[in-house]
């Protein structure tokens, strides 16, 4: 059901642009490297009798396919999809990497672009609302058999800035950073009272985040 939802956002998004499509269109392929971590809980004993408290997603290279529409000489709105390939790590009194992992990201996207439209340099920050997907991670368990995790899909959010340099007019490159947070969990951080609403549980939410810096080709049509 989530995976339809994201669908159907981005082809909200998509639709909501369709004359804009006739103005310009970027398609963007990206590849870079990302700086991930995952989070923490309460530690567990584990079949060879280390004690595991921390869950993460390792540094590695990743890719990215943009495709923006320019509402405006400066408004873009678009749909940008990254993958990291990876591995499951896990920490405590022990390090133990478990297996490949491969991180997806789905963000429909607003961005901005600074300057006008025919620049050969642009200036652009941008923002998107999506998910991000961890898949399923095959190990070797402590008594030799084969086990494989589940795959687990989050809301997350994208955040990035960079800048877009066109030698030509339809041919162009981009470099930027971008961050993306993603929710995990949340967990009981005690309780809170005051004089009007009571007393009630505050939480302490945990995200796991992916730092990327990336660079690529950018088309334009």
């Amino acid at each position: 059901m989530f995976s339809r939802s994201l669908a159907m956002a981005a082809m909200a998004v998509l639709v909501s642009v369709g004359p804009a499509a006739a103005q310009k269109v970027e398609v963007s392929g990206l590849v870079g490297w990302t700086l991930s971590d995952g989070v923490e809980g309460d530690a567990v004993l584990a079949g060879d009798g280390n004690l595991y408290d921390k869950i993460d997603v390792k540094d590695s290279a990743s890719w990215g396919l943009a495709v923006g529409f320019n509402a405006t000489d400066n408004i873009e709105v678009g749909f940008l999809f990254g993958q990291q390939l990876s591995s499951l790590e896990l920490g405590g009194t022990a390090t133990r990497d478990l297996g490949d992992l491969t991180v997806n990201t789905y963000h429909p996207y607003v961005a901005y672009n600074a300057g006008a439209p025919d620049a050969r340099v642009r200036p652009y920050f941008m923002i998107g609302f999506g998910a991000t997907n961890y898949g399923s991670v095959s190990f070797t368990g402590v008594g030799g058999q084969a086990r494989e995790t589940g795959s687990e899909t989050q809301f997350s959010t994208t955040w990035g800035a960079g800048v877009k340099v066109f030698p030509a007019p339809n041919v162009g490159a981009r470099f930027g950073i971008q961050w993306t947070p993603t929710y995990i969990k949340t967990d009981s951080a005690g309780w809170w009272c005051d004089p009007y609403w009571g007393c009630y549980v505050v939480g302490d939410a945990q995200y796991a985040n992916q730092w990327q810096f990336n660079g690529g080709l950018t088309l334009r049509f």
